[in-house]
């Protein structure tokens, strides 16, 4: 004979969040940190199809290099058709320093990466389509005497910033185009 244990009331609120999970579920919610392949842009062809036919523009400098290959590569514009819209980045790094040595060197250097962008068709005239501003933020050890780790540690912290711009670029841009869409 199996004895019947009460359930407690931490069990039910379990139960009821993770009931609660699967309606929410079924109506199109998303969780906030679920992977970006289930984001806009992997759901929804129309959006594909106007991302894959967008341009990026050229941005200067070896880290606009950087980002202009991770967008196009997450557009899906490498052996597209014509473009119809133009995606323009300016791209701005700051640094500041964190930690100090008693002598007032630093020993750790925080990086903030903005880029402003702007997707345009390619009618005449140049109609806005959408625009925004996405900034990222990391950070890096400064080692003592070791120069080639402190270069590679800040490129590391650039290409960082550089792919999480990307990625925040054009999932901010998917969700623009999405409620564009339904209005």
């Amino acid at each position: 004979m199996s004895e019947r244990r009460p359930v407690s009331a931490a069990r039910r609120r379990l139960l009821a969040l993770g009931a609660a999970g699967l309606t929410l579920a079924g109506c199109g919610f998303r969780p906030l940190y679920a992977p970006r392949d289930s984001a806009a842009t992997a759901s929804d062809p129309a959006i594909r199809s106007v991302l894959a036919s967008t341009e990026v523009a050229l941005i200067p400098e070896r880290s606009g290099q950087l980002l202009r290959r991770a967008l196009q590569q997450r557009l899906g514009r490498f052996g597209a058709a014509a473009p119809t819209q133009e995606l323009r980045v300016s791209l701005q790094f700051g640094a500041e320093p964190e930690g100090f040595r008693r002598d007032g060197t630093a020993t750790r250097t925080r990086y903030t990466a903005t880029a402003s962008w702007l997707l345009v068709s390619r009618s005449t005239p140049p109609a806005q389509v959408a625009q925004g501003v996405e900034r990222a933020f990391d950070a890096f050890d400064i080692p003592d005497n070791q120069f080639f780790a402190a270069d590679f540690a800040r490129d590391a912290t650039i290409q960082r910033l550089i792919e999480q711009l990307a990625d925040d670029i054009v999932l901010r841009l998917s969700v623009q185009l999405r409620a564009q869409q339904k209005a």
